[in-house]
């Protein structure tokens, strides 16, 4: 890991109301309102009356506690011995915080994270309000939180995480996050709130570029993939470029010759590296762990330059890539007792699925697999990762708050690999929407029901002998999850819909 410091002192943390995780935690922790005493059990009173009548979303008992009790979230994790582990960016967040709190318990670390993807500031305190003790404590060393790009600006003004890791920028929400160059400023935020180590996306220059934002003091590692890979995770940049030729090639010519992006000027944005600001354009940055080889559930990386191969449980080859990241993430929280490679290896192979992400449910004998969908570069990844061959393919669309309202998206996916197998059911709010884009990539849709109760029963009822995928957007993913829960064995995530 390289220490990064910014030259000319742009990007060092303001003080600020909050705490420093992983600082003195008695003394940081804020002062409590005298009415503060009320925030708990109202939240965990809410909790409960919620899931006694299935229709509390994860972030309710949260929303109550904030507004009783402000410093609940930094207070109570101003306490934690080895500090908070942000984690952000468009793509994998549910899945590589997953797999970072997973490995770090396989090392032997109390961890406390926000299983359930609910990445809002409320949702980390809702996870909160279930697991504090009688005493109102935390029974952990670390948190590993997954953050919203935008909640996680008003999550570091709160609690300065010890370490970040930032995943990629690309096209999602447009209604919410605007172009891509926004988002990169919401997570430059994350960087420079950041107390130990800064962990980027070798490959994304976005996330590159937010080196220069570290605070002085503050290590700066990376994660990235071999050259023969970098076609296969195209950034957003790419989107528009054909497979074949162009840009993935392009990328393995250049993709370490700049990292200024475009992030140059404006206010928040991460600046050009600097003589004296971090790695220089021209040269090759070395980064803690490289995905080197994909294959069946199965990966190899290059940790520090050691050849290391595991067996994973994970689904889809983006996951591999995520698995760089939290391995990277890893090596970080545990530094100065780095594990070997054999235990981070045999942690790394029992990580499951996040629910709702390549999660496998039976039903009757029969897989369905559920393929959280939510931006072009994620649908992308998706179809290219599992083969439609001898499965069911349904896909449902909605346009919630949670979804995006922006569904333009839709026409930057291409759909072709499923014109063989076709799509048995397409349903959701833009249910014909999404028809309409596949009739373009001649894709054959055999049944339009924006009604997903009726759709779910139909696809399963179709081919009752034969695998079934769904691709969903978040909020058809817990909606087709709670009916699923309703006619097989679904394992309770703590989310109402």
């Amino acid at each position: 890991m390289t220490p990064v410091r910014d030259g000319d002192g742009r990007g060092l943390r303001q003080d600020r109301p909050g705490a420093e995780s992983g600082a003195d935690p008695e003394a940081a922790a804020p002062r409590r309102h005298w009415y503060s005493f009320a925030a708990l059990p109202a939240g965990r009173a809410v909790r409960a009356l919620s899931r006694l009548t299935h229709h509390g979303g994860s972030a309710l008992p949260g929303k109550v506690v904030e507004r009783l009790d402000p410093t609940f979230l930094a207070r109570t994790l101003a306490r934690l011995p080895r500090g908070v582990v942000l984690v952000s960016g468009t793509n994998g967040k549910t899945t590589t915080t997953r797999m970072i709190a997973s490995i770090l318990e396989a090392l032997g670390l109390k961890v406390f994270t926000n299983p359930t993807g609910s990445n809002f500031t409320r949702g980390v305190v809702s996870a909160l309000v279930s697991a504090l003790g009688p005493g109102g404590r935390l029974d952990a060393d670390v948190a590993v939180l997954e953050l919203d790009e935008a909640y996680a600006v008003h999550f570091v003004e709160q609690v300065r995480p010890r370490y970040a890791l930032l995943l990629n920028v690309m096209r999602d929400q447009l209604d919410r996050f605007g172009e891509i160059d926004n988002t990169a400023r919401l997570l430059a935020h994350v960087a420079r709130a950041t107390t130990g180590t800064l962990v980027l996306n070798r490959e994304d220059p976005r996330i590159r570029a937010l080196a220069g934002q570290a605070p002085a003091g503050t290590k700066v590692a990376y994660f990235g993939l071999a050259d023969d890979l970098l076609t296969s995770f195209p950034t957003d940049d790419d989107m528009g470029v054909p497979a074949e030729g162009g840009a993935g090639d392009q990328r393995a010519a250049d993709s370490r010759g700049s990292d200024t992006g475009p992030l140059v000027g404006g206010p928040g944005a991460a600046p050009a590296h600097e003589e004296g600001s971090g790695p220089s354009p021209g040269h090759a940055l070395p980064a803690d762990v490289v995905l080197e080889s994909v294959g069946d559930h199965a990966a190899t990386f290059l940790v520090e330059g050691r050849t290391v191969r595991t067996r994973v449980r994970l689904e889809g080859v983006y996951n591999l890539f995520n698995a760089a990241a939290a391995l990277a993430t890893v090596r970080a929280v545990m530094e100065g007792t780095e594990p070997d490679d054999g235990r981070l290896m045999q942690a790394l192979s029992q990580v499951t699925p996040a629910f709702g992400r390549g999660e496998i449910i039976d039903y009757r004998g029969q897989p369905v697999e559920l393929v959280l969908v939510k931006n072009p570069m994620g649908f992308r990844l998706a179809l290219a990762s599992f083969d439609p061959e001898g499965q069911d393919t349904m896909i449902a669309i909605r346009d919630e708050y949670a979804d995006g309202r922006d569904m333009s998206w839709l026409w930057d996916v291409d759909f072709t690999s499923l014109r063989d197998s076709g799509v048995e059911v397409v349903s959701g709010t833009r249910a014909y929407d999404m028809a309409l884009r596949l009739s373009y990539d001649q894709v054959p849709v055999r049944s339009v029901l924006p009604d997903l109760d009726q759709a779910l029963t139909t696809f399963l009822q179709a081919h009752p002998d034969r695998p079934k995928r769904i691709y969903c957007t978040y909020t058809s993913m817990l909606r087709l999850r709670a009916a699923l829960g309703r006619l097989t064995s679904v394992p309770d995530a703590g989310v109402g819909v």
